[in-house]
């Protein structure tokens, strides 16, 4: 038992560790708003995308390529944020309903997911980590802009919007554009690789200080109860019930662990900038984001201890 809880802090720490150095660095002030609005852009549209194009063209992708994972995390998905909307039209106050599913469903996986999946599976947990990331990505943005919509006046939620905002996403390009190299084959130049390689490497440590950098413990004291509710659904009960759906379904090894870390995720940052542009409670967004990822270093080892005492991953 004290073997398998010590594997999952080796697997766990390092990742939350980055995460409250990026609020120890904010605190103190070596680092600030404008550094960290500066090097969010650098991650995602820069470091963050390298990383997953080499992900995917050094792996084997028939490998990594696991059509029942992602059609299981396409349904979970769909099925979770039903679960959470329905729920929010009988127990949450109209106007807070948009933010309140938004924090409720949507993870943080382009990074902290991302992060133990390759902490946890390596080079395997970052390829089928980064074709996850691709319907993250494409559902997650499509469905905020949704339920958003249908309770702000501000938000354009046609069709052609929703696919542009997709089709110009780094992430999305990245992963379309490495798909053919990994598919045939096809290498870089060593010195291109390495380059590429010094590039992707600062993507993880940076974009976790970011996130660390930008929670507020303010919210997490003015947070209500609507924040602890969507908090304990979004870290707790659909987690929960996706990840035990994927075991009945026979997942195990590597795809049920990844399936778990990615539906426990902590709620993306990226909700409080939409939260914010549909002009809804964005104190309510930060306040959930803060809550998510301060119980994530509490469920993500809890969980992966359980998983791995039972033998499933």
């Amino acid at each position: 038992m004290l073997a398998i809880f010590l594997e999952t802090l080796n697997i766990t720490a390092p990742v939350f560790a980055m995460l409250f150095l990026g609020m120890v660095l904010k605190r103190v002030g070596w680092i600030n708003d404008s550094f960290i609005h500066t090097a969010s852009a650098l991650v995602f549209n820069c470091t963050m995308p390298a990383l997953l194009f080499l992900g995917i063209i050094h792996a084997d992708l028939h490998a990594a390529l696991q059509p029942s994972v992602l059609i299981y995390f396409i349904v979970a998905t769909l099925a979770g944020f039903a679960l959470v909307w329905g729920w929010a039209i009988y127990r949450v106050p109209f106007v807070e309903r948009g933010i309140y599913v938004q924090g409720a469903f949507r993870g943080n996986n382009g990074v902290i997911g991302l992060a133990l999946a390759a902490s946890m599976y390596g080079d395997y947990g970052i390829s089928l980590g980064a074709i996850l990331a691709a319907l993250v990505i494409l559902f997650y943005n499509t469905l905020s802009t949704v339920v958003l919509a249908v309770y702000s006046p501000v938000i354009k939620s046609d069709p052609w919007s929703i696919c542009k905002s997709v089709l110009a996403n780094p992430l999305i390009i990245s992963i379309v554009a490495a798909t053919p190299f990994a598919y045939f084959g096809i290498g870089l130049p060593k010195w291109l690789d390495t380059s590429g390689s010094y590039l992707a490497q600062m993507t993880l440590p940076l974009a976790l200080m970011c996130i660390g950098g930008t929670l507020s413990l303010k919210s997490l004291r003015e947070s209500g109860g609507l924040a602890v509710s969507a908090s304990l659904m979004k870290m707790v009960w659909l987690p929960l019930i996706c990840t035990i759906g994927a075991w009945l379904l026979g997942f195990r090894h590597a795809e049920l662990g990844i399936l778990f870390l990615y539906f426990g995720a902590p709620t993306a940052s990226a909700s409080f900038v939409m939260a914010r542009a549909a002009q809804g409670n964005h104190e309510l967004a930060a306040s959930i984001i803060v809550i998510t990822t301060l119980a994530a270093a509490v469920t993500t080892n809890i969980g992966i201890f359980i998983l791995q005492w039972g033998g499933w991953i």
